[in-house]
């Protein structure tokens, strides 16, 4: 070979290097196996997010995006964290609250001997009739509760899910009876005789039951409840071979608390549902989802000083997330009537939050936000039965509604409720019931002296002070707190589901004078 010239060899070396340049590598110019590599499916080295700027060496992450992605993960789980865990946090807080003031699990039932006002904070309770709770703690073994007959109420597990219907939508229709709650995987004996034997996913059971009030005789209606239910371990008898009576404990007047924290605080609630509960009380996802930021059975939760600086973030987003989808949902299916500010909390008409395949996620988080409870008998009211509930948070004209305003509603007559109608007021903030002067913080069509208009239909008037010759059709409201109502129609008949009948909107009342 002969040797080149000093000028040819400098152009030999000049073209090599533009082949390592265009290539990347002289030898991978073009790999004998190559593919066609769609953009789409590459990394660019710089990608604009709105977490800033992620950088990535040959699609590797670097230092700095690796931190700012595991910071996002466990941010986006803790807001999930909330969306999913409201309902067992909110069993949680109710049987927590309720112990606090002497309702003990398995040993007791609380009673409002008389009635419920705004010092007790509850999710949009009910003030106009007699309620009874009890929490169950299936980790003592089997327990009875004795339902008293002519009452109506569900039994709800840990994670807030039905269990079953007590009383007159229940499997003793009325009548009154026992049941018998196994604890989760229980392989034990039990007898079947004489007992309505539920099998929940949960060692928490949530009790709680409405009274029937007749003839406006609320004492008469709680001794019934008082006389004929009970709750104690399937085995345990006095000495004269009688199970043991439950303490009851009036209720009404105390100040507790019931409803789950809106801070970092919350997954420490979480936390106590996650060690109380069995490993496998919910499907492997949620409870991945609670381990994905700490929360794992037989374990501490302990965060670390950034842990506890993302969830702070994160449930002060969940919260907003929760809040936004109660006030302003985007749902259509959330609105009763399309001319209306009228809403519901059971989209979709499910009292498992589901349609079809389709789980309504959002539908879910906003009714455990704002309410307590859950059974068919809420969602799936049926003609003459059950309970029917439309709220509303703004006025006719679609803005929220202003403590320190005069408003009124018109019920056209007759209103389709064959047992009562109530209207209950709540304060925007606790979800509870609006702290005034007035103790029932509401209206209902039994209330002592309500005025009917000469066509049979009802205004009820809202406002800080009574409108002149109002008085007997007047709720309260209080100047710098949003407010909101919740309608109840008990017995809901005909004319509510097929849509003849609807209530007025909210309605600033700028003139008094009809």
């Amino acid at each position: 070979m002969r040797a080149c010239s000093r000028v040819a060899c400098w152009a030999a070396i000049c073209v090599g290097l533009s082949a390592v340049g265009a290539g990347g590598a002289l030898a991978q110019s073009q790999p004998k196996f190559s593919a066609d590599v769609p953009a789409w499916i590459t990394t660019p080295d710089t990608v604009e997010t709105r977490l800033g700027a992620l950088r990535f060496h040959q699609g590797a992450p670097d230092a700095a995006t690796v931190k700012r992605v595991y910071d996002n993960l466990d941010f986006m789980r803790g807001v999930q964290a909330f969306m999913d865990g409201i309902p067992a946090t909110s069993v949680r807080a109710a049987c927590n609250g309720l112990e606090k003031i002497g309702v003990r699990r398995n040993r007791a039932i609380g009673i409002t001997e008389d009635l419920m006002d705004a010092r007790s904070l509850f999710l949009t309770p009910n003030t106009t009739t007699v309620y009874a709770f009890a929490c169950i703690d299936l980790r003592e073994g089997p327990m009875v509760f004795q339902a008293p007959a002519a009452v109506l109420g569900p039994v709800d597990d840990g994670y807030f899910r039905w269990v079953t219907d007590i009383g007159l939508t229940g499997p003793d229709a009325g009548r009154g009876g026992k049941y018998l709650f196994l604890p989760p995987g229980y392989a034990g004996d039990a007898p079947t005789e004489g007992y309505y034997v539920q099998r929940p996913r949960t060692n928490t059971l949530l009790v709680f039951f409405r009274v029937f009030v007749k003839d406006g005789d609320v004492a008469a209606a709680v001794q019934h409840a008082k006389a004929q239910a009970n709750m104690y371990p399937l085995n345990a008898t006095t000495e004269a071979g009688e199970p043991p009576k439950a303490d009851f404990v009036n209720t009404s007047g105390l100040r507790f608390n019931t409803i789950s924290a809106n801070t970092a605080r919350f997954y420490d609630e979480l936390n106590e549902v996650v060690q109380t509960e069995p490993a496998d009380f919910l499907d492997p996802e949620r409870i991945g989802l609670f381990a994905s930021i700490g929360i794992r059975k037989g374990q501490p939760f302990a965060p670390d000083e950034r842990m506890k600086a993302i969830l702070t973030d994160a449930v002060a987003v969940a919260n907003a997330t929760a809040r936004t989808l109660l006030f302003d949902s985007r749902d259509p299916r959330a609105k009763f009537y399309p001319d209306r500010q009228w809403f519901t909390a059971f989209i979709g008409g499910s009292y498992l939050f589901q349609q079809g395949a389709e789980r309504l996620l959002d539908a879910r988080t906003m009714f455990f936000y704002y309410a307590t409870g859950i059974t068919p008998a809420m969602a799936m009211a049926k003609v003459g039965s059950g309970s029917a509930y439309a709220a509303s948070l703004r006025d006719a004209k679609g803005d929220f509604l202003d403590g320190g305003k005069t408003y009124k509603i018109t019920l056209p007559g007759p209103v389709p409720a064959k047992e009562f109608w109530s209207f209950v007021v709540y304060d925007n903030q606790t979800r509870s019931l609006l702290e005034t002067d007035q103790k029932l913080a509401g209206v209902d069509s039994h209330h002592p002296g309500l005025k009917t208009n000469a066509d049979g239909s009802v205004t009820i008037w809202f406002a800080p002070k009574p409108p002149a010759g109002r008085e007997s059709n007047w709720v309260q409201t209080v100047p710098g707190k949003g407010w909101n109502v919740l309608l109840r129609l008990y017995g809901p008949l005909e004319p509510w589901f097929d849509k003849t009948w609807k209530p007025g909107d909210v309605e600033l009342a700028s003139d008094l004078a009809e």
